[in-house]
């Protein structure tokens, strides 16, 4: 069966803001037959609902999202999702196996395409018109670029081989791709993604 033949299949892009999760999400789409669902697709209408502060923003947030994703499996659907991993926490771990559950327990594949870039080229991303088109959150700029900068200071968003985590046995258990994204088109990216997905 040929890469764009196969049933349902869900693609987990991570990586810290702004890396350029959601540019190379959607050149992916553009290569293949695979769905975007963004993290902000959750998060923008619940913000702006209920805030950030509201106890009920995370619960729904997760439970939304888990929904999408037990749908699109049981409907063999192709799902890139995006997703901020702080990796050095075991309940993101958790959560993150949880999320990626209803793929795996159906047998359908399950990678991870984890981008890194460093803090500089983040901030110049933070302004960029796609990312605040599609993310009214992050159209105030001082807010949205101490919250990168706040997100650098207090997670782990980046693997080390030198230091383990608890992200490390989630991704061992299914394929993971690592993408030096600092100075990269999302185009090539995306090739690079879309090929080591073929080659399954």
């Amino acid at each position: 069966m040929s890469f764009l033949e196969r049933p349902g299949e869900l693609l987990v892009i991570f990586g810290p803001p702004a890396v350029g999760k959601m540019t190379v999400g959607r050149a992916v789409c553009e290569r293949s037959d695979f769905r975007l669902f963004l993290n902000h697709d959750t998060i923008e209408p619940l913000l702006r609902i209920f805030g950030f502060d509201s106890p009920v923003f995370r619960p729904l947030s997760a439970e939304f999202r888990r929904r999408i994703v037990e749908e699109s499996a049981a409907s063999g659907i192709r799902l890139v999702f995006t997703l901020m991993w702080d990796l050095q926490k075991p309940e993101s771990a958790d959560y993150v196996t949880d999320l990626v559950a209803p793929y795996a327990d159906a047998g359908l594949p399950v990678s991870f395409v984890e981008l890194v870039a460093d803090l500089d080229t983040r901030l110049v991303r933070n302004r960029g018109a796609d990312r605040l088109d599609a993310k009214p959150s992050k159209r105030d700029l001082t807010w949205s670029e101490e919250h990168v900068r706040r997100m650098e200071a207090e997670n782990v968003m980046q693997t080390d081989p030198s230091v383990p985590l608890p992200a490390d046995a989630v991704l061992a258990a299914y394929r993971h791709l690592r993408i030096d994204n600092e100075g990269s088109d999302p185009g090539a990216v995306a090739d690079e993604v879309v090929a080591w997905l073929a080659g399954r």
